[in-house]
């Protein structure tokens, strides 16, 4: 079951055998939920538990951007065939479209979520008791239904119908339940938004990096848009464009540390360079393997870690010539020798660039490296909905509703940041792939691809075509890779859920 749950179950499986007394009474020293609870401090420490967790479930974990771009047409990986070691080759899998329900890295998504789960659903079944002011249990309440209705987004998308919790799991009896479905899931996500709505501050500058109003109803139109209830999405997006959100003046700008929850950030996951083991490190996965690292970092570090989310070469040619994002988001590390024995001479930029003869040139993504103190000690947070992210789904909203002239000043108003020129076509079908491209381009390596294409119903067109490029351009890639059907739509629920939860497996698994 879900790591939190193990935990939580642990000391009474240990003394299963031991006197009735001891069971009933947890010693004093032990920490639950029912002693930890007295005060406001108490339940905003919980609280500060909750929003950790969105790190390892949602934004720079390995699981996260090996499913939600990795699994796309946007990046795939330096093959290093002198480690093939299973962590490493289950990733490739999942970018191959070869994984099955034993991959950990996938696994790992679905433990984390729960833990987040686990630890908000503690938090409320306690919120009742609260005896502090009424102002802050909205609040925290507001809070903990967010993240509760965005942990159970993420596992509604990548695992489809999940077992549904909604309170703190304390004993065995309660700790397998079984699959429910989709359509469930997603009642249960939008009741929890519509709750927390009205409880959750109003937006205010600058930012915590808390919920607001304006991420719930950011998160409420995004899940709208998933069901296609397009009317309903584009209500709750145009409420946002109204709560004092602004596209920064470059795009650059967006990801530079000073600006960490700036206007356009909506919703980030925090993270923090230093000691206090908060720090993110996602940047030297996406740069290549080298023994020294210091051109590309300004330190110097043994990078075998390297390698991954590496951008393709489509994905690099797909961007429109002048597009500013294109020198933010990629950069080419320069040098001579191969995986794994690359080494860095230069870092230059991608625009225009052409592989000098004798030289060996590698993509990485650039717009999450910034100078930091230490190696793999970074201060970058990781972005989960931007205001450009918001305006891209409203334009969608509304040109799925035969409103394409209405859709047009929110697709330009990003486009003309990027500086490119305004988009005038209102035909549905020719704006409905300006705007997937425009998403593509605009949210590039920020775990939205997969996810779009699924959602639009792309996914297997696309992933097939790229199958057939990706296999002309690696004798690595053997015929059996890319064979993307329906079944592969959806991740497979965890092996250890199927034999110890006795959940049902997604088709095709």
């Amino acid at each position: 079951m879900k790591k939190i749950i193990y935990l939580s179950l642990f000391a009474g499986l240990l003394t299963a055998g031991c006197k009735k007394s001891f069971l009933e009474v947890a010693p004093e020293t032990n920490i639950t939920s029912d002693n930890f609870y007295k005060n406001e401090q108490q339940f905003q420490q919980a609280l500060v538990g909750a929003y950790a967790a969105v790190r390892d479930a949602i934004t720079g974990e390995i699981s996260s951007w090996v499913m939600g771009e990795m699994r796309s047409d946007n990046t795939h990986y330096d093959y290093n065939a002198s480690d093939r070691g299973t962590q490493f080759v289950q990733r490739e899998d999942i970018a191959n479209f070869m994984d099955n329900s034993s991959n950990t890295v996938t696994g790992d998504k679905y433990d984390q979520c729960y833990v987040g789960i686990s630890r908000v659903n503690s938090i409320l079944d306690q919120l009742p008791n609260a005896t502090f002011s009424q102002q802050s249990i909205d609040s925290i309440e507001g809070q903990a239904l967010f993240l509760r209705a965005l942990f159970y987004f993420e596992l509604v998308r990548y695992f489809g119908g999940v077992s549904l919790y909604t309170t703190e799991v304390t004993t065995i009896d309660k700790a397998f339940v079984p699959r429910s479905s989709a359509e469930d899931i997603y009642k249960l996500i939008i009741s929890d938004l519509q709750a927390a709505i009205p409880k959750l501050p109003a937006v205010a500058f600058p930012q915590s990096g808390r919920a607001s109003q304006g991420s719930a109803r950011t998160l409420l139109g995004h899940v709208y848009l998933t069901l296609k209830e397009y009317p309903e999405a584009s209500t709750e997006l145009q409420s946002v464009t109204g709560m004092g959100y602004a596209l920064l003046p470059e795009y650059a700008q967006v990801f530079a540390l000073a600006n960490k929850n700036s206007v356009e950030s909506i919703f980030e996951a925090q993270y923090k360079e230093g000691t206090q083991l908060q720090q993110s490190d996602f940047a030297y996965s996406f740069i290549p393997i080298t023994e020294n690292t210091t051109i590309i970092t300004g330190i110097a570090a043994n990078n075998k870690m390297g390698g991954w989310n590496v951008p393709t070469k489509e994905f690099i040619d797909s961007y429109e010539p002048g597009d500013k994002r294109l020198d933010v988001s990629i950069a080419v590390a320069e040098g001579t020798g191969n995986t794994p024995a690359f080494v860095v001479e230069a870092v230059k930029s991608i625009v225009g660039y052409v592989t000098p003869p004798g030289k060996v040139s590698k993509p990485f993504i650039l717009k999450f490296l910034h100078p930091h103190s230490e190696e793999f000690n970074t201060d970058d947070n990781f972005p989960i909905y931007r205001y450009a992210d918001a305006l891209l789904m409203l334009a969608e909203a509304l040109n799925e509703q035969n409103k394409s002239g209405e859709a047009l000043p929110w697709l330009n108003e990003v486009r003309r940041r990027a500086g490119l020129g305004d988009v005038g076509i209102t035909d549905q079908a020719q704006l409905r792939d300006i705007i997937a491209h425009e998403r593509r381009v605009e949210l590039a390596f920020e775990n939205k691809r997969w996810l779009d294409l699924v959602r639009t119903g792309k996914a297997i067109e696309v992933m097939n075509n790229n199958g057939i490029y990706m296999k002309s351009l690696y004798n690595y890639l053997l015929p059996a890779t890319y064979n993307v059907t329906e079944d592969r739509l959806l991740f497979p629920i965890p092996y250890r859920e199927e034999t110890i939860g006795k959940l049902e497996q997604n088709k095709g698994y």
